[in-house]
C-alpha cells in the first residue's frame, strides 16, 4: 500500500476559487481501494514558499506517491503533464506579488525532470471513462511547473518517493461563466478522474505504450 499526498493550490489571478482545492480537499481522510491512506494539503500560489510548504508536507506525511494538481484555465481537458522544466518566468505576479523572469527554479539541477508517474495510463483510463484527458508537454513557466520541477528535484535524491508527479484540470463552470469561450469541468468530473488516477497509480505497474505526443 502506499501513502498518497494529493495537493492543489489557493486561488490566484483574482480568481476566487480553484478547482485544484476544491477537488483534492474531498479527498481528505479517505483511502484508495487497496487501503492506501490518502493526504491532502492546499499549497500557496507563490514562488518559492509553495516547495518549502511542499517538502515539509512530504516529510510530515512520509508519502510515497505525490500527486500535484493545479488550474489551467483554457484547457478543456485533464492534462497529465510529462515533464517539469528548470525555469521560472510569470507572465503575472504570484499571490505575493513576486515576478521572476527567466530565473532557473534551482541553480544547481537538471534542465528538466519527467514524471514518475503512470501519465499513458492516466490518460488512457479516464478516457475509457469519457473524460477527455491528453499527455501535456508542458507545466508552463508559473507556480504549477515551479512545484512540479520542485517536487521532481526533491524525489531524484529522496527515493522513497515511488511516484509523483503534476496533473492540470479545466475552470470549474463557476469560473469559465466569467471568462468568455473558456472551457470548464464540473467538480463532479474532476472528483472521478482523481479516483481514476489514484486507482491506476496503485495498481498500475509498468506505464502503457500508447500514443501520446504531440505534432507541435
Amino acid at each position: 500500500m502506499a501513502t498518497i499526498l494529493l495537493t492543489g493550490f489557493a486561488p490566484f489571478n483574482q480568481e476566487k476559487t480553484n478547482p485544484s482545492w476544491q477537488a483534492v480537499k474531498q479527498f481528505e481522510g479517505k483511502a484508495t481501494q487497496d487501503g492506501s491512506q490518502i493526504h491532502v494539503a492546499e499549497l500557496p500560489c507563490e514562488f518559492g514558499r509553495a516547495n518549502e510548504v511542499l517538502i515539509n508536507l512530504i516529510q510530515q506525511t512520509k508519502a510515497d506517491t505525490v500527486i500535484c494538481l493545479g488550474q489551467a484555465g483554457g484547457r478543456p481537458e485533464i492534462s497529465v503533464e510529462r515533464v517539469a522544466i528548470n525555469i521560472d518566468d510569470a507572465r503575472i505576479p504570484d499571490n505575493a506579488g513576486i515576478q521572476p523572469i527567466d530565473q532557473p527554479i534551482q541553480a544547481v539541477g537538471q534542465n528538466a525532470y519527467f514524471s514518475s508517474l503512470p501519465i499513458k495510463a492516466i490518460v488512457h483510463n479516464l478516457r475509457q471513462n469519457n473524460i477527455p484527458a491528453q499527455v501535456s508537454q508542458t507545466a508552463g513557466t508559473f507556480v504549477c511547473n515551479h512545484v512540479f520541477y520542485g517536487l521532481m528535484h526533491y524525489a531524484e535524491t529522496h527515493h522513497h518517493i515511488k511516484r509523483a508527479g503534476f496533473i492540470h484540470i479545466p475552470y470549474l463552470p463557476e469560473q469559465a461563466v466569467n471568462h468568455a469561450g473558456a472551457p470548464s469541468m464540473s467538480l463532479e468530473t474532476l472528483l472521478n478522474s482523481i479516483k481514476i488516477t489514484l486507482e491506476v497509480c496503485t495498481k498500475q505497474g509498468q506505464d502503457l505504450a500508447l500514443t501520446g505526443g504531440s505534432l507541435d
